[in-house]
């Protein structure tokens, strides 16, 4: 696949779907979901609320039980989805990262899209593809260390140097505030379904953030940034200034 269909219309396409388990019960509800270029996306929702299970198939990792899903202009179920997964990037915690290699030899395999590095593949061009990868993550210091020995945040930065390295059209991250912020576009998810849509200033409230996470919270801006408290007091946390929202 050397050739994306329309790219200028959208990069990911969600219609109307639906995902349920073995036993029937609904994953994903009714969901509808545009990424144009140049867009950036942000997922928020509670645990169960199926955010995975939405980037698998954003990732070409699974189908949806019902609706219609495109990458990169390619509707899923009518295309060979392993040579769609070539273009992607995909930046995933449960990635198993061998604790033996350094955060160089992660990022080269990058290349390959395999878990142990084929050295017989990587040349002086990929070796500086991903010296500049992790320069550009912030963890150029880290190129000569074993992984194992590099702290969640790390390890995050290195995962996302690793999912960069093919040159990616689309980029995935599950889970980015294990290592790494995400902020831009954002989707609130509450029990598989959308919460609220549409610019920052109108869909990320506090009515919204609760419905969310089923719990009261109060959402405000101060400097330029975020910021998220549990009505009444309790923990809080910023985020950075993100452009828009939907949920």
């Amino acid at each position: 696949m050397d050739q994306v269909r329309d790219p200028a219309r959208a990069y990911l396409e969600l219609e109307g779907v639906r995902v349920w388990a073995p036993d029937r019960s609904e994953l994903l509800r009714d969901v509808t979901w545009r990424v144009r270029p140049g867009e950036h996306w942000a997922l928020l929702g509670p645990n169960g609320a199926g955010k995975t299970t939405l980037l698998s198939m954003a990732g070409a990792r699974r189908h949806p039980s019902a609706g219609v899903v495109r990458v990169l202009g390619e509707r899923l179920g009518k295309v060979d989805m392993r040579e769609l997964r070539r273009l992607i990037g995909v930046v995933d915690p449960a990635l198993r990262m061998p604790d033996e290699l350094t955060a160089e030899a992660v990022v080269l395999t990058g290349a390959t899209g395999s878990v142990q590095p084929l050295w017989e593949r990587y040349g002086p061009p990929e070796r500086a593809r991903a010296r500049e990868l992790l320069e550009l993550m912030g963890c150029a210091h880290l190129g000569a260390r074993r992984v194992g020995t590099c702290s969640q945040g790390e390890r995050g930065r290195v995962r996302i140097a690793r999912a960069l390295m093919p040159s990616p059209r689309l980029l995935l991250l599950d889970e980015p505030a294990r290592g790494l912020d995400l902020a831009a576009r954002e989707l609130l998810l509450a029990g598989g379904e959308v919460v609220a849509a549409g610019e920052v200033g109108a869909a990320l409230t506090g009515e919204a953030v609760s419905a969310c996470f089923g719990l009261a919270v109060e959402v405000r801006r101060h400097d330029g940034r975020w910021l998220a408290s549990m009505s009444g007091g309790g923990a809080a946390c910023l985020a950075g200034p993100p452009r828009h929202v939907v949920g």
